[in-house]
């Protein structure tokens, strides 16, 4: 591609805040995963760019270097920098993440484990549809626009904090469609170009993708994150830890709130697995919001029932509330009501399904857990108490180079890079066990005969840090 042909579709890329190198990755990024700049198209040379944009070059160098660490671009020596994907390595290579095939092009052949999701609706999830069909019918005078979220799930959310020690007032709460959107809300209200992130590595891969979406620089800290130094920003999973399953203590969660609210940091608590606690367990602590009524918190019900009903909150200040509303009404000017609506029901009687549900994924871990020790022994499995993921240390080798590997072999894992902002965890993977016993049977077996003729690189292979659940 030419120079002045790439200038033109980047259009008025620096008319923002911020560093220009992550303004200009900014906009090329938009440009990568709109389709616009198409996956093995050779992007300009350095020098060449940087004249025609009237920028320095070290700013090209930069922003191609931050979307080549993210696996949007491939740099190489000698053939330049193209955009990643099919044509952009050598054959057999690949950038993407399991995940994220899975999502966008499911394979019946392949079991998906790199996404940690409920495979089917509850047959709840029915019933409370059908039981919202009179009220539906009975609508009149209601355009159906409602950025904030309908009044009646609004206030089943509100309830539900109460009950687990939170006093909260519907005002508090802005009902999204599923956690991710939370996450992209409170990154373009919050942040700027150049802000800087504290997250934890490893953390959530979708909120390091929030955050980089709106050019924000993830800085990472320990699981828990422990004292908070100035920043924009902190995000925190505390509950049932995505991929680690750490759960903070309650001693660890006054500290950091203390220290947030000393830094006058945001503090962000991602609740998404919060109930997903085993059965006979001790309960985790309570919410960070417990601690401090200025956290903002997220939750959702795609994994305590199912991804596909796209229902999640944010509760926060009530001003915070207001400005999400309005964003959100430039956007889609609200949610699903009628999903809303069953959702509203699904909250009141939720405790009877998360209570099945988490003796099945209690099932599901154990069983995961027995066939690894059985069949790959020499791995280092961490059982956990909670959530969806066992976060994987791999003896030899690295985890994106085995989950190529692995997906060969017809399952879907993720490598760890592509949860550490700074790419570490070179040497991990994250494995859900969200399905049933002779699914994860079968997928041990296949992961078994995948590392039986692994040979590891001679060099550790990097990840992009992509979208995954």
């Amino acid at each position: 591609m030419e120079p002045i042909e790439l200038a033109d579709r980047l259009g008025r890329w620096s008319a923002d805040r911020g560093p220009m190198y992550l303004l200009l990755a900014r906009r090329l990024r938009t440009l990568i995963d709109d389709g616009e700049l198409r996956a093995g198209t050779l992007l300009p040379p350095d020098r060449r760019l940087a004249k025609a944009l009237a920028v320095g070059r070290g700013t090209v160098v930069a922003a191609y270097d931050l979307l080549s660490g993210e696996g949007r671009v491939v740099r190489r020596q000698g053939s330049g920098t193209r955009v990643a994907g099919p044509g952009a390595l050598p054959a057999g290579e690949t950038t993407h993440s399991p995940a994220f095939l899975q999502l966008l092009e499911p394979d019946a052949d392949v079991i998906a484990l790199a996404c940690a999701a409920p495979p089917t609706p509850p047959p709840e999830v029915v019933q409370a549809y059908q039981h919202i069909l009179p009220e539906l019918a009975a609508t009149d005078g209601d355009i159906g626009y409602r950025p904030t979220g309908h009044p009646l799930l609004r206030t089943a959310i509100a309830d539900r904090y109460r009950a687990r020690g939170v006093p909260t007032d519907p005002a508090q709460i802005l009902v999204t469609g599923g956690g991710q959107q939370a996450l992209s809300l409170l990154a373009r209200a919050l942040l700027r170009p150049g802000d800087r992130v504290l997250v934890e590595a490893p953390t959530y891969p979708g909120a390091l993708e929030a955050f980089r979406e709106v050019a924000a620089i993830p800085r990472t800290g320990p699981v828990g994150l422990g004292t908070i130094t100035p920043a924009a920003l902190a995000y925190v999973v505390a509950t049932y830890q995505n991929p680690t399953g750490a759960v903070l203590s309650g001693l660890a969660r006054r500290r950091l709130v203390e220290s947030a609210r000393a830094s006058r940091v945001p503090l962000v608590d991602d609740e998404v697995l919060a109930e997903l606690g085993f059965p006979g367990t001790d309960p985790p602590p309570p919410p960070l919001a417990a601690y401090d009524e200025s956290v903002i918190s997220l939750g959702s019900l795609s994994k305590i029932v199912w991804g596909g009903l796209r229902v999640g909150w944010v509760r926060a200040p009530s001003p915070l509330i207001a400005r999400l509303a309005r964003l959100r009404a430039v956007h889609d000017l609200g949610g699903n009501i009628p999903a809303q609506l069953a959702a509203a029901r699904l909250l009141r009687d939720l405790d009877p399904l998360r209570d099945r549900i988490t003796r099945q994924r209690k099932e599901s871990h154990d069983v995961l857990g027995a066939a690894l020790a059985r069949l790959l022994p020499e791995w280092e499995v961490t059982p956990v108490t909670g959530g969806q993921t066992l976060w994987i240390r791999l003896p030899e080798g690295d985890g994106t180079s085995f989950a190529q590997r692995a997906l060969r072999h017809g399952v879907a894992i993720l490598p760890g890079t592509g949860l550490d902002a700074t790419g570490a965890g070179i040497d991990y993977i994250r494995i859900s066990f969200v399905a049933d016993s002779p699914t994860l049977e079968e997928a041990t077996s296949r992961l078994a005969a995948a590392w039986h003729g692994y040979t590891p690189p001679d060099q550790p292979s990097s990840a992009p840090p992509s979208l995954a659940v």
